[in-house]
């Protein structure tokens, strides 16, 4: 199961009501946390979860309201006796950038780590999911991300008993290793069936429509966008100042086609996103205004 929050849904400013986009998953005991604006610890505090196991931090581009908050949350992580590594991620200059901040927030109890990107695509391989980075357009560098699980094939038993595997050898097969019996080498792929379907999150935000985010967002179960502004007088704006528009995100989601889209990142004129969403459906029916604290809880299809 994938633990999905969209702990804020605020754009260029924080609101009494409305933090900064932020997005925080969980799978098998990993916590990652995509940008960290101001309100983002506050965010993860009134969702009740835990800011110490937070292992991955993902920044899409370095304007204030998506990192001002790192600071204050590196120094929360440590005054909770945080020893294991964080491994950041991020555009290029990430380092700078951090260590920058980190002039307010010097001694830290864990190290940190730093994957610079500089493709267009990009994936960081975790040990039980990756992370696929995708460069979008805004005014300035700026990455969308996708958080993948694969899912092994069904164990077959009768193929394991046919080639005489013993049963306590089973279970290292299903994890994906090999075993070795009697100077004999069976592979998990002599075991088990085909891959089936995974999981699949993409975030994406501060951008122009482009083809990447349309592939990236291409059979997610969740898809998140920027909607930056609902009112279709705003196309404009959006174009000058580099977002998207409620319009051009609906457009985006049907080409791409995920379970579902959240829309995010709105603008601080924008009071009641909600008004909006007959333009946003009548494109892609299953959308929704993302608010903040909203959640859900992804899981393997049955079969």
């Amino acid at each position: 199961m994938l633990d999905v929050c969209l702990l804020g849904t605020g754009g260029m400013m924080p609101l009494p009501r409305r933090y900064l986009t932020s997005l925080m998953c969980r799978y098998n005991g990993s916590n990652i946390l995509i940008d960290c604006g101001e309100g983002t610890q506050v965010a993860i505090k009134q969702k009740g979860w835990s800011f110490k196991p937070i292992d991955v931090l993902c920044i899409t581009h370095y304007h204030a309201d998506h990192i001002s908050g790192l600071p204050g949350l590196l120094l929360t992580m440590g005054n909770a006796e945080r020893t294991e590594p964080l491994l950041m991620i991020g555009p290029k200059g990430l380092e700078k950038v951090v260590n920058s901040l980190r002039i307010i927030a010097p001694e830290l109890p864990f190290d940190i780590e730093f994957i610079e990107l500089t493709e267009n695509l990009q994936t960081i391989q975790m040990e039980e999911y990756r992370i696929k980075a995708f460069k979008v357009n805004h005014k300035v560098i700026c990455y969308g991300y996708s958080i993948e699980i694969d899912r092994s094939g069904k164990f077959n038993p009768e193929k394991a008993k046919k080639l005489g595997i013993p049963l306590q050898k089973w279970g290292v097969l299903q994890k994906g290793e090999s075993v070795e019996i009697n100077g004999g080498k069976y592979t998990p792929d002599m075991v088990m069936g085909e891959p089936r379907k995974g999981l699949k999150v993409t975030y994406s935000t501060d951008t122009r429509p482009v083809p990447n985010i349309v592939q990236a967002a291409t059979g997610a179960d969740l898809f998140i966008c920027e909607g930056m502004y609902g009112e279709p007088d705003k196309e404009a704006k959006a174009k000058e100042y580099k977002h998207m528009t409620f319009k051009e995100a609906a457009e985006i989601a049907r080409e791409a086609n995920p379970k579902e889209m959240w829309l995010t990142h709105y603008s601080p004129s924008l009071v009641k996103p909600a008004l909006y969403m007959d333009t946003v459906t009548e494109i892609f029916e299953n959308a929704k205004p993302g608010k903040d604290g909203m959640s859900v809880d992804l899981i393997f299809e049955e079969e």
